[in-house]
């Protein structure tokens, strides 16, 4: 086996899992632990992992990208998790959706549907959806310092007042097993507060995403309604989703 497909089970198992021993490593690519060593310092240098004692595990970013920065990230990913999306929506509904670049491209395909409400903290998506026929509802508080949106109590006061039929999120993190997460508190707060308005939350994110942890909790995995992500996710890391009761739309 070539160290390049050695490196891709590597991160599809860390993935799945967060954490991987170099036994286990060893054994699943049927290779010596000396190759293993190899392996994950190459993973290291590149800044794919993170080695431990014994093995190794996915690192934590220290830090958010700027948001138009992220905007330009991952284009493809998020335009194919968007389309998908939009197709879970059914004429008549009002929806919740957070602030987000994920989310801002997801507005772009809320364009072409009819008879839609749509609530949000989000700049960037009441702007897209202004004249496209949808009811568009921009809810008030204090704007946030990095990503154009409204945050803090008025704002979460606001989203209290609603009951919608689903929530749209996309979180910084998501983990089968220890869930959703976000790297700004106020907006896991703004996040956790639209989920608790609607029937059920779906969950918008790309590979990059997935097997990850972040700063801030939002959800347990057991309280993700459904995941829509893109057709590059690894089927291990589908399936650990799945395993924890987590609907997955791929």
């Amino acid at each position: 086996m070539w160290a390049k497909e050695r490196h891709r089970r590597i991160l599809s198992m860390l993935g799945a899992k967060q954490q991987v021993s170099a036994n286990d490593l060893a054994e699943m690519l049927n290779v010596s632990r000396e190759t293993v060593r190899r392996d994950l310092l190459d993973l290291e240098e590149a800044g794919q992992v993170s080695r431990v004692h014994g093995g190794a595990v996915l690192p934590e970013p220290r830090s958010e990208e700027p948001f138009r920065q992220r905007m330009t990230t991952q284009i493809r990913a998020k335009s194919e998790i968007a389309r998908k999306a939009a197709g879970l929506i059914q004429p008549g509904q009002t929806i919740l959706v957070d602030a987000g670049t994920t989310t801002a491209i997801f507005a772009r395909e809320l364009v072409k549907l009819s008879d839609l409400s749509v609530i949000t903290n989000s700049l960037d998506i009441a702007t897209t959806l202004q004249g496209a026929g949808k009811e568009v509802l921009l809810l008030g508080g204090r704007m946030a310092a990095d990503v154009p949106a409204t945050v803090g109590e008025l704002t979460l006061s606001e989203i209290r007042r609603f009951r919608v039929d689903l929530c749209f999120s996309a979180p910084v993190a998501v983990h089968p097993t220890t869930g959703a997460y976000f790297y700004d508190l106020q907006e896991a707060e703004i996040a956790i507060a639209m989920a608790a308005q609607a029937l059920q939350t779906v969950i918008l994110a790309d590979q990059s995403k997935l097997g990850k942890t972040s700063r801030v909790q939002s959800w347990q995995a057991g309280e993700i309604g459904r995941l829509v992500t893109n057709k590059a996710v690894a089927e291990e890391q589908i399936a650990a989703f799945r395993q924890a009761g987590v609907d997955v739309v791929t």
